[in-house]
């Protein structure tokens, strides 16, 4: 169940790094407020995922599915800037994620 309340954090963690982009530093209420129950369930479903889990691990894949996440999003819906640098370091990225994967007991 560990794993599965990471992966859910890690998405919410998405949602809300989407939702304050959208917020424009906070003076859209409604994408505001996204980002502040977002993170609010991302950093408690982290908790509970810290219950079983290692420190190294839970935190380092919920950062990575963050960073991820929001790098696809911003090519995808925002037009940010694609190169073959930014996708080498979003492998590297999920490289690590997968390592830190298989080491975890």
């Amino acid at each position: 169940m560990a794993w599965i309340y990471l992966v859910v954090a890690g998405v919410l963690e998405i949602v809300w790094a989407l939702a304050m982009k959208q917020s424009h530093g906070f003076t859209r209420l409604v994408p505001s407020i996204v980002t502040i129950i977002g993170m609010i369930a991302s950093f408690w479903l982290l908790a509970l995922a810290m219950r079983s889990l290692p420190l190294g691990t839970a935190y380092t894949i919920w950062t990575g599915i963050g960073a991820v996440g929001a790098f696809i999003i911003g090519i995808i819906f925002l037009g940010e800037q694609v190169s073959a640098m930014r996708i080498g370091a979003a492998v590297l990225i999920v490289s690590g994620l997968v390592l830190m994967k298989l080491s975890s007991s």
